[in-house]
């Protein structure tokens, strides 16, 4: 029987760079900002005279939505691009990275919804959409007495 010395297998690079950033970065940086806002959740809420949509986006700035109407779809988008450079001291090391990340969500609208009078605003990383029901579809009696026969 010959004896050997025994010599594990030396950690790789990239593993080390998946730990360093691992604990070195944000979440969102370590999976990348486009996997947490692929697809933002969105609550839509009916009310007597309009509906309200609140779509999570945070991390993006107002100037970073589109809003559109397309064929009886509102179509919410949103499109950032990030970039970041590090330098090291004495200019020994330099890392340059960027990220682009985007969405694209669409609704159908119904035919009650005034197009014209949509409204959207965008605070605290949630953009809030107004969708008001034309006037005549809200304004209507809710009650109404059915004859029994």
């Amino acid at each position: 029987m010959t004896y050997s010395k025994f010599q594990p297998v030396p950690a790789t690079a990239s593993i080390n760079k998946w730990i360093d950033t691992l604990f070195n970065t944000t979440l969102a940086d370590a999976m990348g900002s486009d996997f947490l806002i692929s697809s933002p959740s969105v609550n839509i809420v009916e009310h007597d005279a309009d509906y309200t949509m609140h779509l999570a986006a945070p991390g993006l700035a107002k100037a970073d939505f589109s809003i559109n109407i397309e064929n009886d779809y509102l179509v919410i988008s949103a499109k950032k691009k990030t970039e970041k450079e590090e330098t090291g001291a004495a200019g020994k090391f330099t890392r340059r990275e960027f990220n682009y990340s985007s969405f694209k969500r669409s609704f159908q609208l119904d035919d009650n919804i005034n197009r014209e009078g949509i409204s959207a605003t965008y605070e605290n990383g949630v953009l809030n959409i107004t969708l008001p029901k034309k006037e005549e579809n809200w304004k209507k009696q809710t009650a109404t007495t059915i004859e029994i026969k």
